[in-house]
């Protein structure tokens, strides 16, 4: 009967408790999924070749300073992707973890 009670109660606690993000991580994961994701959108854009290619991502040359559509400049891509995810995504779980702390 007591470990019942006990199961009980560490099941009210796990359900009752906050969740928190680790924005560390998350900056990390977000940063590695927009860098390789931009590398492997430049780099099909390249094999794929024709007489205009990448028109709408070589825009980012605006802001991505180096950045063309070419090998290199999905290796220039991938540090910019992967630099902007991971602040988006450090920022991002801080700021879950400060309104999740408000709310409790």
């Amino acid at each position: 009967m007591e470990n019942d009670e006990l199961n009980s109660l560490n099941e009210e606690k796990l359900f009752s408790g906050l969740l928190l993000l680790n924005a560390k991580v998350l900056g990390l994961v977000l940063g590695l999924v927009c860098g390789v994701g931009l590398f492997i959108a430049t780099n099909w854009l390249v094999i794929k070749g024709g007489a205009h290619v990448g028109q709408n991502l070589k825009l980012l040359g605006q802001y991505f300073v180096g950045y063309r559509v070419s090998f290199v400049g999905s290796l220039i891509g991938f540090v910019y992707g992967f630099a902007v995810g991971n602040i988006c995504g450090g920022f991002l779980g801080w700021l879950y973890n400060k309104i999740a702390l408000l709310r409790e």
